[in-house]
């Protein structure tokens, strides 16, 4: 009984400490690195590497938050500051237009009471584009996607999201 006491008391310590152990050797997704260049208004530059962690949905835009590292210099060249700083990113969406209709008719003849109106395959297309000032393109684009599943933004932010993760497990 005194050999038995002692292995059941390491087994047991064996089984609690070693699913900790193992849970602490996951993988952790490493952040991409998107290169990161400009100018100041005072004709200096920056640049470092912003390395995005996840995109999500905040104050109803999407964003890429991550934490940018870089140096800033003067015109001259001198460094003025560096560092990194922990960011959210909005992310331009552009959509040049959305489809809404397509309507092929083919030829028509009509004649009514001595009035003869002939009129070939006529198409109608009509798109929506979207932007600044465009009220109705706007409308129907949004309306265009209501369909689509839980809003855009938020499928866009869990696409991107899921890129991300094929990107990092690429190693690119």
């Amino acid at each position: 009984m005194r050999r038995v006491l002692p292995l059941l008391i390491g087994a047991l310590l064996l089984a609690l400490v070693l699913p900790g152990a193992v849970a602490a050797k996951k993988p952790v997704a490493e952040p991409y690195s998107v290169p990161v260049t400009g100018t100041t208004p005072a004709g200096g530059a920056v640049a470092g590497t912003f390395d995005i962690t996840r995109f999500a949905k905040q104050d109803g835009s999407l964003v890429a938050v991550g934490t940018f590292t870089g140096t800033i210099t003067d015109a001259a060249g001198a460094t003025i500051a560096s560092g990194s700083q922990a960011l959210a990113l909005p992310v331009a969406i552009t959509q040049a237009s959305c489809d809404i209709l397509h309507l092929t008719l083919g030829p028509l003849h009509l004649d009514l009471l001595g009035l003869v109106v002939d009129l070939n395959q006529v198409q109608l297309d009509i798109t929506a584009v979207p932007g600044a000032g465009n009220l109705l393109g706007n409308l129907l684009c949004a309306i265009t996607g209501l369909l689509d599943g839980a809003g855009p933004l938020g499928a866009i932010a869990a696409l991107l999201n899921r890129i991300l993760m094929i990107l990092q497990g690429l190693g690119l």
